[in-house]
C-alpha cells in the first residue's frame, strides 16, 4: 500500500480494535450476514459473480464499515443499466461478516465455495480471518480497504492504495514491519505554519499505540509534539481543551473514536479554544459532518482530512459527476467513493481479458500488476503494486486534503496530484 495510507490504515485497524474488544464481539455471524442482489442473465451470456465481504454488522456500529459495499454497488448497478460487461451483467453478492474472524471465513467460505465468485471487490472487513484462504484460492480480492494488514501478507490481494511489500503470505510488509511517510505533517507546516501538534489519546493500548505512531511522524517533521491522554471510561475532555489552548496548539491529531472526537469538539467549544487545523482520517470524510458537530461549529469549521482519493465534493471532475449521479439523494462518503473506483478497477481489468484471449483470473491479476499505475480516471492517486525485498527510505508521495465550510461542505485544497514530497518512511509493527 502507499505509505501514507498505510499509517491511516492501522489506524483504523487499532480504533476498530479497540472499540470492537470494548463491546464484546461476537463469533456468531449475524442473522443478514447473507444478501444476495437479484440477477437476471443477460442475452450477452451467463453473468459474472463478485463477492463483497463487509463487517455491516460490527461491533463498531452500523454503517461504520459499509461505504465501500454501497459505492461498489452502485458502479456495477450503473454497469448493468448499460448491458454489463461485453453485454454480459455482473452478479453481486454481499455478505456480512459481522465484524468476527469466524463471520469472515464463513463469508470466504459461502462465496467461494458455496456461490463460487469469480473475484471479490471493495472487501471492507474488521478482522480479514478469511483472508489465507482468498490467498489459496487464488482468487483475487481487488480494491480492498487494509483494516488489517492481510494486503501487505497474501499474493492475490489488491488493496485499494497499493502496496511495495513482497506479499509472500508470511510476515506482513518486510519481516513484520509496515511503513508509513509524513507528508501529512509536512503538508501542514508548509501549507499552514503549524510548528506545534497535540496528539490525543485514549489510555488504552491500542489508542496510544497509534498516537506514538503519530508522534513520531510530527517529530521527524520538527513539530513540537503534545502528548494528550483521557481516560476511556471517564474521559475529562474539558481538561485537554484547556491544555490545548494553553499550549497554543496548532494542528490537532488525534487516536480516538467519532465520539470522542466529537466530544472533545464540544469541549473546546465550551472554552471557545481554536486552532488552525483539526486533522482526521478518510473514515470521517462524509456528509454527515453537520449532524455528527451540531453543537460545536467552530471546531467543526477547523476540520480538515486528509486521504489518497479524490474529493467526492470535486463535481468539476467528470468521474466525480459520474459517481454523484449514481448515488443520487443517498448522504455521501469518500469511503463510498473509493469503493466505486474499487469495482471500476476490476471492470476495466475484465475488460482488458475479454478484448485479448479470455477472461481468466490470471489475466486479472496481470491487469492489476503491470507496471502502470492505475488512478481509475482519476479518482484515485496513482497505485501500484511492487515487491521490493526492502523498504524504501524515504518515497516520493502525494495527497488529497479538504476541508470542511460550512455550506460548502469538503472543500479541496489544492490538487491531488500536485500536493507532493519526498518524506521519509517511518517503520511499525501492525
Amino acid at each position: 500500500m502507499s505509505p501514507f495510507r498505510a499509517a491511516e490504515a492501522v489506524a483504523a485497524l487499532l480504533l476498530a480494535a479497540l472499540l470492537a474488544f470494548l463491546a464484546g464481539c461476537g463469533s456468531r455471524l449475524p442473522e443478514r450476514a447473507f444478501e444476495t442482489r437479484p440477477t437476471a442473465t443477460p442475452s450477452g451470456g451467463e453473468p459474472l459473480r463478485v463477492g463483497i465481504i463487509t463487517s455491516a454488522t460490527s461491533p463498531v456500529g452500523g454503517e461504520a464499515f459499509t461505504g465501500p459495499r454501497d459505492g461498489a454497488r452502485a458502479y456495477f448497478d450503473a454497469l448493468n443499466a448499460r448491458g454489463g460487461l461485453d453485454g454480459r451483467r455482473i452478479e453481486v453478492e454481499t455478505c456480512d461478516d459481522g465484524g468476527s474472524g469466524v463471520g469472515d471465513n464463513a463469508c470466504v467460505h459461502r462465496l467461494l465455495d458455496e456461490r463460487r465468485v469469480f473475484a471479490l471487490v471493495a472487501t471492507t472487513a474488521l478482522d480479514y480471518a478469511g483472508a489465507p484462504l482468498v490467498a489459496r484460492a487464488g482468487v483475487p480480492d481487488i480494491g480492498g480497504q487494509p483494516l488489517t494488514p492481510a494486503y501487505d501478507t497474501y499474493p492475490h490481494l489488491y488493496g485499494i492504495y497499493g502496496s511495495s511489500a513482497p506479499r509472500t503470505g508470511g510476515k506482513p510488509g518486510w519481516d513484520g514491519t509496515l511503513y508509513g511517510g509524513t507528508e501529512v505533517y509536512r503538508w501542514f507546516e508548509k501549507e499552514k505554519g503549524a510548528r506545534t501538534a497535540a496528539v490525543v489519546s485514549y489510555n488504552q493500548a491500542a489508542s496510544t499505540a497509534y498516537a506514538r505512531l503519530i508522534a513520531d511522524g510530527l517529530r521527524a517533521e520538527g513539530y513540537r509534539v503534545v502528548d494528550e491522554q483521557v481516560d476511556f471510561a471517564l474521559p475529562n475532555f474539558r481538561a485537554v481543551a484547556a491544555d490545548l489552548r494553553d499550549r497554543r496548539v496548532d494542528v490537532l491529531f488525534d487516536a480516538m473514536d467519532t465520539h470522542g472526537n466529537v466530544r472533545l469538539c464540544e469541549a473546546m467549544e465550551t472554552l471557545g479554544v481554536r486552532v488552525a487545523a483539526k486533522v482526521t482520517n478518510v473514515q470521517n470524510w462524509s456528509s454527515t459532518v453537520p449532524r455528527d458537530y451540531a453543537r460545536a461549529p467552530g471546531c467543526r469549521n477547523a476540520l480538515w482530512v486528509t486521504g489518497a482519493s479524490r474529493n467526492y465534493e470535486d463535481t468539476g471532475h467528470p468521474a466525480v459527476r459520474e459517481f454523484r449521479a449514481a448515488m443520487g439523494r443517498r448522504p455521501l462518503s469518500q469511503w463510498q467513493l473509493e469503493g466505486w473506483a474499487a469495482a471500476m478497477w476490476f471492470t476495466d481489468a475484465a475488460r482488458s481479458c475479454l478484448a485479448g484471449g479470455g477472461l481468466t483470473r490470471a489475466c486479472v491479476e496481470e491487469f492489476v500488476n503491470r507496471p502502470e499505475p492505475y488512478t481509475a480516471r482519476g479518482l484515485l492517486l496513482p497505485v501500484r503494486f511492487e515487491h521490493l525485498e526492502r523498504p524504501p527510505a524515504t518515497r516520493d508521495t502525494c495527497l488529497s486534503v479538504a476541508r470542511w465550510v460550512d455550506g460548502r461542505g469538503w472543500v479541496s485544497q489544492g490538487e491531488m496530484t500536485r500536493n507532493c514530497a519526498s518524506v521519509p518512511q517511518l517503520g511499525y509493527r501492525p
